[in-house]
C-alpha cells in the first residue's frame, strides 16, 4: 500500500529547510533508444523521492512560506493514449492518491509557474542536472521579471536544491532500508543461482542471463546498472561490461551485479574459480582481499570517519602484496609510495541508495565525514593483477573483487548482502551442489 504520509513528510521536511522560495523538481524525461523505441523509462530519483511519482513529463514545484504547498504538474488524464501506453494518474488522481496540495497538466506549467515565481525572494532548482531545464527555468523567471512595473519581482537567489536533498536522501529512513533489504536478497539469490550456473565451457552471458532471470522472477524492475560477467583476464578491467568471452577452466570469474527494487539499488561482488575450486594463488589472493573487506566492515561504525573502512582495508592488503612478493620493502614503505596502488587502484566503497553511486558528500569542511545510523554504502576491496616481469606468473590475470553493501546502525553496522558466500570453503561447497 502506497505510504502518503511518508513522502508528504519528506516534502514538508524539504520545504522547511528551504524556510522560503519556490522549489522546481523536475522528473527525468524519456529518451529514445533508437527510431521510435524508448528506452525503459526510469524516474529521476530525487524526484521519486518526494513523491512517489513514477509517470514521466512531471514536475514538482513547493512553496515554502507562511502557506507552504506541494503542488504537481503531470500528464493530463487521456483514455485515447492510455490504450497505446498504459494507465495515467491524470492530476485529479494523482492528486488524491499521493497527497498533494494541488495539481494540474504539464501543459499549464509555464503559466502558472510564472506566477507562482512572484514575489518570491528564493529559487530552488537542481542546476546543471539537465541543461534545458536550467535554460527553460531561467527564461520563466525572466519573464516575472518582466512584470518589475507592475510591482511583482522575480527571484533574486538562485540555489541548487540538491544540497538540501543529498543530505536527506544521505540518511535512510526505516521504510528505504527495508526496501534496500529485499533489493540486496533478490540480489544475492542471483549471485548464488550464477555460482552454481557456472561451469568451463559457459559464455559470460549465459551467467549474466541467469542473474537477470532471478531479478526479474522475484520481482525487481530492473539491474541496479550494467552487469559486469569478468572470466579470466577480464576480470582486471574495473569496468568491463562485454560479457561475451568463453569462462576457461582454471580461470576466475568477476561478477559485479545487483538488482533495483522500487528505485532502490543493491551493489554485490562475488568472485569465485569456473571450475569450483580454487588454484593455491588464486585462494592465496583472494583470501587477502578476503580478509581485507571483513577489516573494513568492521571499520564501518558510528563515529568512524568515511575513510576509515578504505585505509584499514589499505593496510591489509600492503601487507598482504608484500608478504606475496607482488610489492617489495616495508610495508610502510609500500603504502607512503602509493605502490599498491598498481594492484589495488579504487576506493573501497561508495554510498548506496536509490542511485547504485548514491548522493552525499564525502566530506564536510574538508574532513572525513563521520558514519552516522542509516548510512548505507558498500564495502569492496579488490585485487587486479596483470601480466609482467616482475609479477610471478602464477598469479597473472588474477581479478579479484568482494563487494558487499552495509548500513550503519547504532551498534555497527548490517550486512545487507551477507547472504552471498565468500568463504573458500563455503564456495567450494555451493559449486559442488547440483
Amino acid at each position: 500500500m502506497f505510504n502518503t504520509s511518508l513522502y508528504a513528510s519528506r516534502r514538508s521536511r524539504l520545504i522547511s529547510q528551504m524556510q522560503r522560495g519556490v522549489a522546481v523538481i523536475p522528473t527525468a524525461p524519456e529518451v529514445l533508444r533508437n527510431g521510435d523505441a524508448h528506452y525503459p523509462y526510469r524516474f529521476d530519483s530525487h524526484f521519486h523521492y518526494l513523491t512517489g511519482f513514477d509517470e514521466p513529463e512531471a514536475v514538482l514545484v513547493l512553496i515554502a512560506g507562511a502557506v507552504p504547498q506541494s503542488i504537481l504538474f503531470c500528464r493530463a488524464k487521456d483514455i485515447e493514449r492510455e490504450i497505446w501506453d498504459g494507465f495515467r494518474y491524470g492530476p485529479d488522481g494523482a492528486k488524491e492518491k499521493f497527497g498533494f496540495d494541488a495539481a494540474f497538466p504539464i501543459a499549464q506549467l509555464d503559466e502558472k509557474l510564472t506566477g507562482l515565481m512572484g514575489n518570491q525572494p528564493a529559487l530552488f532548482h537542481p542546476l546543471g542536472a539537465h541543461a534545458p531545464w536550467d535554460d527553460r527555468i531561467l527564461a520563466l523567471r525572466a519573464c516575472v521579471q518582466a512584470q518589475v512595473r507592475s510591482g511583482i519581482t522575480a527571484p533574486n537567489e538562485i540555489h541548487d536544491i540538491r544540497m538540501l536533498l543529498d543530505e536527506m536522501r544521505l540518511i535512510k529512513d526505516s521504510d528505504e532500508l527495508g526496501i534496500m533489504r529485499r533489493s540486496a536478497t533478490i540480489s544475492a539469490a542471483a549471485h548464488i543461482r550464477a555460482m552454481r550456473a557456472t561451469r568451463p565451457g559457459k559464455m559470460e552471458y549465459e551467467i549474466e542471463a541467469e542473474l537477470l532471470h532471478e531479478f526479474r522472477k522475484n520481482g525487481a524492475q530492473a539491474p541496479a546498472y550494467t552487469s559486469i560477467v569478468a572470466g579470466g583476464a577480464n576480470a582486471c578491467v574495473l569496468h568491463y561490461i562485454s560479457n561475451n568471452a568463453l569462462l576457461q577452466d582454471g580461470e576466475l570469474l568477476l561478477i559485479d551485479a545487483a538488482c533495483e527494487v522500487d528505485g532502490y539499488a543493491a551493489d554485490i561482488t562475488r568472485t569465485f574459480p569456473v571450475n569450483g575450486r580454487f588454484n593455491g594463488a588464486q585462494k592465496d589472493v583472494y583470501e587477502l582481499v578476503l580478509s581485507a573487506q571483513i577489516a573494513a566492515i568492521a571499520a564501518a561504525r558510528p563515529g568512524a570517519h568515511w575513510n576509515e573502512p578504505h585505509d584499514t582495508a589499505v593496510c591489509v592488503l600492503a601487507q598482504g602484496f608484500v608478504d606475496l612478493k607482488l610489492c617489495h620493502g616495508s610495508v610502510e614503505a609500500v603504502l607512503e609510495s602509493g605502490s599498491y596502488k598498481r594492484f589495488y587502484m579504487h576506493r573501497t566503497g561508495h554510498w548506496l541508495g536509490m542511485d547504485v553511486h548514491d548522493v552525499g558528500t564525502y566530506k564536510l569542511d574538508n574532513n572525513w565525514r563521520a558514519l552516522q545510523p542509516g548510512m548505507a554504502l558498500t564495502i569492496e576491496p579488490g585485487c587486479y593483477i596483470r601480466p609482467a616481469e616482475d609479477v610471478p606468473q602464477a598469479f597473472w590475470n588474477i581479478g579479484i573483487r568482494i563487494e558487499d553493501d552495509v548500513a550503519i546502525t547504532a551498534q555497527g553496522c548490517e550486512v545487507l548482502t551477507e547472504a552471498v558466500p565468500k568463504a573458500v570453503t563455503a564456495i567450494e561447497d555451493l559449486m559442488r551442489q547440483p
